[in-house]
C-alpha cells in the first residue's frame, strides 16, 4: 500500500500526520478554515457534528509516521484509536464501519486529511486492523458520531438547539449525477451528502447548529452553484 502524510495549515503552522490519545484527553475545538494544497476546508463545531453520518473510502496511516506530530498536537501512535477527518471536530468519537465485512471500529479525530480526492477518513494502523484493511489500504465505509471526547460541550445546549441548517446544493432526478456534484463539492473542502427526498436526489452541505455559518457557505457555494440556498431541519 502507498501511504501518503497530509498537511494541515492552522493558524500558519504546517502539521502532518496521525495521532493516539486517552479518554482522559481533550482538545481545543476550532472552526476556523485552514487551506492545504491550495483548497479551503470549514470544519464543523461541535453541535453541528452531533448526527453526521457519511460513506465513503477509508485509507490508514502507515508505520513511518509513528511519533510525528499531527493538526492537533498529538503525537502518533500507530496503536491508539485515532484517525484524520477534514472537517470534523478535534475530539470526535466517531464508528467507522467497514461496509465490505461489516466490521467496526471506534476512533477519536485528532487530525486533518485525508486529502486525496474521494477519501473521508484515515485511520490509525490500531484501527485499521480491527476494520480488517491493514493489506488493501482501502475500504468503502460508513462513519457515525457516536459523541465527543471534549468536556466543554455543552449536552443540554445541544438538546435544546432543535435546528439543524444545510446548504442544499442542487435536486437532480438522476442519483449519479448527484453523486458527481457531492464529490465535486466534497473537494472543495464541504461535508457533503446525498440525501433521497420526493423522488429527487439532494446534494446538503453541513449540518450547521447556527443560520448565520450555514449562509455563509451558501454564499460561498452560490459562486459556483446558483441554486444554492439554506434548508432547515429539525433534529
Amino acid at each position: 500500500m502507498k501511504n501518503f502524510i497530509f498537511y494541515s495549515v492552522i493558524a500558519s503552522v504546517a502539521l502532518a500526520g496521525c495521532a493516539g490519545t486517552t479518554d482522559e484527553h481533550y482538545y481545543k475545538v476550532s472552526t476556523n478554515p485552514y487551506t492545504v494544497s491550495g483548497r479551503t476546508y470549514y470544519p464543523l463545531d461541535e453541535n453541528s457534528a452531533v448526527g453526521f453520518s457519511e460513506t465513503g473510502v477509508a485509507s490508514w496511516y502507515g508505520p513511518m509516521f509513528q511519533d510525528k506530530q499531527t493538526a492537533s498536537g498529538d503525537m502518533y501512535n500507530k496503536y491508539a484509536f485515532t484517525a484524520a477527518h477534514k472537517t470534523l471536530p478535534f475530539g470526535t468519537r466517531v464508528r467507522v464501519t467497514n461496509l465490505e465485512n461489516k466490521l467496526t471500529s471506534d476512533v477519536i479525530i485528532n487530525d486533518r486529511g485525508p486529502f486525496k480526492s474521494g477519501r473521508i477518513i484515515d485511520v490509525s494502523y490500531a484501527a485499521a486492523k480491527q476494520l480488517n484493511i491493514t493489506d488493501s489500504g482501502i475500504a468503502n465505509v460508513r462513519i457515525d458520531v457516536i459523541g465527543n471526547n471534549n468536556p466543554v460541550q455543552n449536552t443540554n445546549t445541544i438538546q435544546q438547539n432543535s435546528n439543524r441548517y444545510y446548504v442544499q446544493v442542487g435536486a437532480y432526478s438522476i442519483q449519479e449525477n448527484a453523486n458527481d456534484v457531492a464529490q465535486d463539492v466534497s473537494d472543495m473542502g464541504y461535508a457533503t451528502i446525498v440525501r433521497a427526498s420526493n423522488g429527487k436526489y439532494l446534494v446538503l452541505v453541513g449540518p450547521y447548529g447556527v443560520q448565520s455559518r450555514a449562509t455563509g457557505v451558501s454564499d460561498n457555494l452560490s459562486k459556483t452553484y446558483s441554486g444554492a440556498k439554506v434548508v432547515q431541519q429539525k433534529r
